[in-house]
């Protein structure tokens, strides 16, 4: 690939490091626009009709992330990545859950009396418009930038969204066994769809992923279980650990997204999965986010059981006392950037460290 950042290389090696625990990356959550003359010139496409066509018009959508990555900074080591998500959690709606187009994102909903469908079906609407977009992406990229994979989700959260948060979590007391058989069916419709992405979007064996700015040699994702913060530590060894083990021994590269405060409880039985490389910490709404000084334990216990870290919204401010409390090895810090100059101070700040 010649992509239309000039640091890729030295990027790559950056997130190398990070993912063996060593070193600092530094990028930030999606891309701002650059100063100067756009890498290329692509042409605007107009502006979409409605919600429907700037969420589900594969065209549509390939033709304005080529025209928006055609203007933006890819500084540090912000990637170059075509964003495909389908929603958060859009394996759920490849099984039966409706996707939502709204302003900012797509929900995805349980649609009341859906029917558990907890097999890849090659004729959904859900999955064919995940081919499509994926594949109009890829035709247009041109080896310029990575076509990300979609937020898929896994588990408990994509059978929520199918079945409803109530009845799921009813299901760990009226019927455990079913409910692991479940799960373990959405795992294997997850590889399905995971590997089939992975063909098409991968790069010589590299790819990257949408969500949290990913990019490794060989398979990547993140993984979760928001729904988490809901039960006990031993349902979560039972109902998560397994599925979310699985994933890491099969995918090359992981990093598990910890959502909410009261998911801290489970960190212990995460961080046990040998084969887990990373841990994302999301504080929740109307916590600080992820440079507050009180988060700073937490960074430091993830990296003494041998994980990296990632910390997001990281204000400029906030870059500085981080790496001078938790070190300067394993750190992937997103720096809520919203100018290139902010993104050279930064720089000067983390290359003091390396």
């Amino acid at each position: 690939m010649n992509t239309w950042k000039n640091n890729m290389e030295e990027s790559k090696q950056r997130y190398l490091d990070w993912w063996n625990g060593k070193g600092i990356v530094l990028s930030m959550w999606e891309h701002l626009y650059k100063d100067g003359k756009p890498h290329d010139d692509i042409i605007k496409p107009p502006e979409p009709k409605d919600i429907k066509q700037y969420w589900f018009d594969p065209e549509w959508r390939a033709d304005n992330l080529n025209y928006q990555l055609s203007r933006s900074s890819f500084k540090a080591d912000i990637l170059p990545v075509a964003n495909t998500h389908l929603g958060p959690g859009s394996l759920a709606a490849m099984m039966g859950a409706e996707l939502d187009g709204g302003e900012d994102t797509i929900w995805i909903k349980h649609k009341e009396g859906t029917p558990l469908k907890l097999e890849l079906d090659e004729n959904d609407p859900a999955w064919q418009l995940h081919l499509d977009l994926l594949k109009a992406c890829k035709a247009r990229a041109n080896g310029n930038y990575y076509v990300g994979c979609p937020d898929l989700v896994e588990g408990l959260d994509v059978l929520a969204s199918i079945r409803g948060t109530q009845d799921t979590l009813m299901e760990m007391i009226m019927d455990p066994e079913g409910l692991e058989q479940q799960l373990q069916k959405i795992n294997d419709v997850y590889f399905q769809v995971f590997d089939r992405i992975y063909d098409i979007i991968n790069e010589d064996g590299e790819m990257a992923f949408c969500y949290f700015s990913l990019w490794a040699p060989g398979k990547v994702s993140k993984l979760q279980s928001d729904i988490s913060i809901m039960f006990s530590e031993d349902d979560y060894i039972r109902f998560v650990l397994p599925f979310i083990k699985e994933q890491c021994q099969k995918i090359d590269y992981t990093l598990y997204h910890l959502d909410g405060v009261d998911a801290q409880r489970h960190l212990d039985a995460i961080l046990s999965i040998e084969e887990l490389n990373a841990v994302q910490w999301t504080p929740g709404v109307g916590e600080p986010q992820g440079g507050d000084p009180r988060w700073y334990d937490l960074y430091k216990k993830i990296l003494a059981s041998g994980k990296s870290i990632m910390a997001n919204w990281v204000t400029l401010d906030e870059l500085e006392p981080l790496i001078d409390n938790i070190g300067t090895q394993g750190l992937h810090i997103n720096v809520d950037f919203k100018t290139e100059k902010e993104i050279d101070a930064a720089l000067k700040i983390v290359d003091k460290y390396r």
